[in-house]
This record gives structure tokens, C-alpha cells and sequence, in this order.
């Protein structure tokens, strides 16, 4: 029995003798680890920053060229906006400007029938039936005219000429009339919307 306990008490002494120096081969294992650990740390720590900075330089490169992008893209969807909110406003402005082209050889057709019967002057009760007629049709016109923008160029003799409204059919001496002045109007002219369509022809003074 006391051989038994006496080989118990070796072996005991020889497990804590092991686990001590393993205990001692474990610290200084982890210590050398924890040193190394320490330099790779540094020199990632080195490498990463500057990876970093070289990153940073990159997306500061490509963020200043998507602003530019981000700002010309803006300036052209500004002007495209701009462009058609000027078409818009001409197409509402001049979109019947064809028509009433075509139209106006026919009011100056009906003004110069009722200006004829005017000057006819007759108690024919039918000539005055027609003469109301073309009067009333004429007013219409005008007014339907009026309302989409269409405005007379319908200068007075005497007035001074202009080129931007008045298209000179010939130039005359005229006594007593000053030069560059409105002597007759052949034909009346006509703007869209302040927009010329038709000159006034005319006869001027030399």
C-alpha cells in the first residue's frame, strides 16, 4: 500500500512538473507571437495607410470627374428645358402663321370688293344687301384674326418709311412731300404676335 502511494505521489509530481514547463513554453511562445504580431501589425498598418491614401487620391479623381459630368449634364438639361419651352411658346405663338398667310389674299380680296361697292354708290337695294354682308363677314374676320395675335400694318401718307414693317414698291419725287416718307400704301401688311409676316407695300418719296 505504501508502495502504491509513493509511485501516486511521482506521477503527480511529474504531471505538475510537465505542465509547469509547458505552462513556461506557452508564455514565451506567446511572447514571441505577440512581438511578431506587433510587427506585422506596424507594417500593415503602414501598407494600409498608404493604400489608403492612394485610394483617397483615386475617388477624389473620379469624384471631381463625375462632378464635372454631374454639372454639364445640369448646364445641358438647363438649355434642352430652355429649347423647349421656346419652341412651345413659338409653336403656340406662329403655329397658324401658314394659314394665315393663306388666308390673307382672301381678306384682301372681300376689302377691295366692298371698297369698290362703297365707291359705287348705288341705291340697289342687292348691292347694299352684299355691301352688309362682306361689311359683317370682313368684322368677323378681323376679330377672329385679332384674337389669335394678327394685328394690321396700315401705315397713314406721310408717315416716315421703315424697313423693318414696310417694303418700298418704288421711290418718287413728290413736291411738298419729304424725302424717305410714305407717299401710298399698294397693300396693307400684317404681324403675328409682333412677328412680321407681310410687309406694307408701298410708294415713297425720293
Amino acid at each position: 500500500m505504501a508502495e502504491e502511494q509513493k509511485v501516486d505521489s511521482q506521477a503527480t509530481t511529474e504531471d505538475v512538473s510537465a505542465t509547469a514547463s509547458e505552462t513556461t513554453d506557452d508564455t514565451q511562445n506567446n511572447a514571441g507571437d505577440s512581438t511578431n504580431n506587433e510587427e506585422v501589425v506596424d507594417e500593415l498598418a503602414a501598407l494600409e495607410a498608404e493604400d489608403l491614401i492612394a485610394h483617397i487620391k483615386k475617388v477624389q479623381i473620379k469624384a471631381d470627374e463625375n462632378w464635372d459630368i454631374a454639372l454639364r449634364t445640369k448646364a445641358e438639361m438647363e438649355n434642352v428645358r430652355r429649347r423647349t419651352e421656346k419652341e412651345i411658346s413659338n409653336a403656340r405663338k406662329y403655329g397658324v402663321e401658314k394659314l394665315v398667310n393663306e388666308i390673307l389674299p382672301v381678306k384682301d380680296s372681300m376689302e377691295m370688293g366692298l371698297k369698290a361697292a362703297i365707291e359705287l354708290d348705288t341705291e340697289d337695294e342687292a348691292v347694299h344687301k352684299i355691301r352688309e354682308g362682306m361689311e359683317l363677314t370682313l368684322k368677323m374676320m378681323n376679330d377672329a384674326m385679332t384674337k389669335i395675335g394678327v394685328k394690321e400694318v396700315a401705315p397713314e401718307e406721310g408717315e416716315p418709311y421703315s424697313a423693318d414693317y414696310h417694303q418700298a414698291m418704288s421711290m418718287q419725287e413728290v413736291p411738298g412731300r419729304d424725302p424717305n416718307t410714305i407717299v401710298a400704301v399698294v397693300q396693307k401688311g400684317y404681324t403675328l404676335n409682333d412677328r412680321l409676316i407681310r410687309p406694307a407695300m408701298v410708294m415713297v418719296a425720293k
